[in-house]
């Protein structure tokens, strides 16, 4: 029996589902998880011994591939001095100064171990310096597994969202606003109806979640303002595109197309620990002081600033930020885009797919999808072909066609060819 198998068997009779994570599990495609054993650069080896190419990057955080020789040191030598302290290190100052610089709109940061961490403290401080209790949020949109996002939309405009998961009772969710994604009127219709009790409007400016799926400029313009007018938070959950899509994070990107632009709250996670359990919440000065020790919010954690964890985002860090590297990431990015989407047309598949710096998402769609629904018009049983038989050439992308993929400074033009080859012996199948 295949080695895989034999470790998802045996994984599920100690771990639910065999996995600590649900989409690891395969469920979406069908088939058996493939267990890693090592990874170097592009590259992971599963239980069989077989090389695979990673577009995952353990969902982001691989930016400069596995085992960064400079990451892989910095690392180590923290491991060294000790694994946790419960105490303040130098590190977490340095991690936190090099976030406020890379991002002019935090002032200052709070490190967590988790995105979902990050997100549901961020919001619980909008709530705190607001007054207010109701959040909005999107249809699509992933913040973490805490149960006031666990909602789905209701039926009609502007409606309260309802428990998409056993054991969070609809009283917790209540005060949680679902909309759909880049819909401007029901928007604003959220806002007319109960702006006066928004504390905070949450989004992935890119969503990662359902694919890779962008905010229009004009959507985002309107969120801020409405958030702006009536003393709401908006709040960019950045933990996929932070770092990301750029060294300035998505929230650049929308500064230069809408002038004055700025989140007033930021989460970030992936990118900013390399790899290791490590996320962020910041904004201004005045907002974050509200934070317990100085302010009424409370916020802990034991493990908050791990001094492994921050050694190893501080040294990532430190690499991505030389010259050039994100305009090689990006063209990096794009050829492997370009190249699949030749492969399809030539094959009359219908694709289209988008990228930002070493993010991306493709679908098997005729035109790019502005929101959930639209992304789950993809065709599912052409997509599970597509990723089996990818799989089966030893390149890996996401297990589900809700989640964006990633590029790192290690891939390669020959790995890049090498999926495109792969890809276009597929798509032949598939027309």
């Amino acid at each position: 029996m295949d080695r895989n198998q034999q470790l998802f068997d045996r994984a599920r009779r100690v771990i639910p589902g065999g996995v600590n994570s649900p989409v690891r599990a395969f469920r979406a495609v069908g088939g058996t998880p493939r267990f890693v054993q090592r990874a170097e650069g592009a590259y992971f080896w599963d239980a069989e011994g077989r090389r695979h190419i990673d577009y995952i990057g353990s969902w982001g955080p691989m930016i400069l591939g596995h085992g960064h020789p400079a990451v892989l040191e910095a690392v180590q030598r923290a491991a060294r001095d000790g694994f946790s302290f419960g105490a303040p290190t130098e590190r977490e100052i340095e991690l936190a100064e090099a976030i406020c610089a890379a991002m002019p709109n935090l002032e200052m940061v709070r490190l967590v171990s988790s995105g979902t961490e990050a997100a549901m403290s961020a919001l619980r401080l909008a709530r705190g310096a607001t007054g207010r209790n109701k959040l909005v949020k999107f249809e699509g949109c992933y913040h973490g597994h805490a149960d006031a996002l666990l909602v789905k939309a209701g039926s009609g405009l502007a409606t309260f969202g309802h428990p998409t998961s056993a054991g969070v009772p609809a009283d917790v969710v209540k005060d949680t606003i679902v909309l759909e994604y880049n819909n401007a009127a029901q928007l604003e219709e959220a806002f007319t109806q109960h702006g006066h009790d928004i504390a905070a409007l949450v989004i992935e400016p890119i969503a990662g979640n359902m694919n890779f799926v962008r905010a229009g400029t004009a959507f985002m313009k309107l969120a801020r303002d409405l958030c702006t007018r009536h003393g709401a938070m908006l709040v960019f959950d950045e933990v996929m595109t932070g770092f990301r899509v750029g060294f300035d994070g998505a929230q650049a990107h929308y500064a230069k197309l809408i002038p004055g632009f700025r989140p007033d709250l930021t989460v970030l996670g992936k990118v900013i620990g390399g790899g290791m359990p490590l996320a962020a919440f910041g904004g201004p000065r005045a907002t974050m002081e509200q934070l317990a020790p100085l302010g009424p919010v409370y916020q802990a954690g034991t493990l908050s600033g791990n001094p492994v964890a921050t050694a190893c985002g501080l040294a990532t860090l430190k690499e991505i930020a030389k010259p050039g590297f994100y305009e090689s990431l990006a063209a990096r990015t794009r050829s492997l885009m370009d190249g699949l989407a030749g492969a399809a047309n030539a094959a009359g598949v219908p694709f289209t797919a988008d990228s930002e710096g070493g993010m991306f998402g493709f679908f098997l769609l005729p035109q790019l999808p502005r929101n959930y629904g639209e992304v789950m018009k993809t065709d599912g049983a052409k997509f599970n072909a597509l990723f089996h038989g990818l799989l089966d050439r030893g390149v890996y992308i996401a297990p589900a066609l809700y989640e964006a993929g990633f590029v790192s400074a290690a891939h390669s033009e020959q790995d890049i060819a090498e999926t495109v080859a792969a890809a276009a012996e597929i798509f032949k199948t598939l027309a």
